[in-house]
């Protein structure tokens, strides 16, 4: 049976579906779990959110949206992403690597139903695809950002939960900022660890460790903490301080009050990830195994939504940025 999408201008891409050898077609039907936080995190939730409108808006496509639940097992997310497949969602995202046990279990029952998966490729299946992303790449242009914006030569770093994930974004923050300033001192703080994952979703907790950071001298703090990341903000706002944020542009999402504070934020664009990988199942050009974001295909960024407060900073960091593509420049990872 082939399956067909409708795009923009009524153009339609089609491909092998269900295997089933007839002649019908249907219209793609794509569902997306979410992570913790969920919808409305103004991060990375969020960001898989833009993917899925953009899907809405440019390929016509039925979706669904399903949240995890407050404290939920892998037997929750095995049940969310059943659900999905047998209800006839094709292609099925799950958002974060937070469900790669629940994926390697509900993969290999739906072998014509393509999955995707953010941010992990542990699960080897020729019907999952892995959405990976160059975070260090993207944080070290923001770090690069806060050493040249700080006053002080304190800067901090608050990351929502301790795993080699967001390591990538901490390692690759200070790499940029000591290129500038081999001297800068930078406060790390997470908030929670594994296997506690709350630290994604506590905007109190995130606002007390960013008074903490601005209270010991920094100007500048970059929260890779989902929605705690709000919470981060709100003491910026309160102190007059800096912040960048993460995943989405945050400025949009920023307060009146709050938007001349957020000097810039690392975007990581699951949105287009999300998209494209719809629309290669729509054409029939999915690739299972990895897929690549980085800054040499608009895979990470930096927002210049905000410039009044970058000023002339965008000179220093597209310079470097173009170094990071060519490959003179190699931000860590760990």
């Amino acid at each position: 049976m082939a399956l067909s999408a409708a795009g923009c201008g009524g153009k339609k891409a089609t491909t092998g579906g269900d295997g089933g050898g007839g002649n019908a077609k249907k219209t793609l039907k794509v569902g997306l779990a979410y992570d913790i936080g969920g919808r409305g995190d103004k991060s990375f939730n969020d960001a898989a959110y833009a993917g899925l409108q953009k899907i809405q808006s440019e390929l016509n496509l039925q979706v669904k949206d399903l949240e995890a639940k407050e404290g939920e097992s892998d037997n929750d997310k095995i049940q969310r992403l059943d659900l999905l497949a047998k209800s006839g969602y094709n292609p099925v995202v799950a958002v974060g690597f937070v469900y790669a046990t629940a994926l390697g279990k509900v993969a290999p029952k739906y072998p014509n139903t393509k999955f995707a998966i953010v941010d992990d490729n542990t699960i080897q299946q020729a019907n999952v695809t892995d959405l990976l992303f160059a975070e260090q790449e993207g944080s070290y242009l923001v770090g690069a950002a806060a050493a040249k914006k700080s006053t002080t030569g304190n800067i901090g770093f608050i990351g929502g939960v301790q795993t080699p994930l967001i390591k990538k974004f901490e390692v690759g923050y200070i790499a940029g900022a000591k290129k500038i300033n081999p001297k800068i001192k930078v406060q790390v703080k997470y908030i929670s660890q594994p296997p506690d994952f709350s630290g994604f979703k506590d905007p109190a907790k995130g606002k007390t460790i960013a008074q903490g950071m601005y209270d010991q001298g920094a100007d500048v703090v970059y929260a890779a903490a989902g929605l705690s990341g709000t919470g981060s903000l709100q003491s910026a706002t309160s102190e007059k301080k800096w912040f960048i944020g993460v995943d989405s542009d945050q400025y949009q999402t920023a307060s009146a009050a709050e938007k001349p504070y957020v000097l810039t934020s690392m975007l990581k664009r699951v949105d287009t990830a999300v998209f494209n990988f719809v629309k290669s199942v729509g054409d029939g050009t999915v690739q299972k195994g990895d897929v690549r974001f980085s800054l040499k295909n608009d895979g990470v960024d930096y927002s210049t939504s905000n410039p009044t407060a970058l000023g002339d900073l965008p000179t220093t960091l597209n310079d470097l940025k173009q170094q990071i593509i060519s490959g003179s420049i190699t931000p860590p990872e760990k």
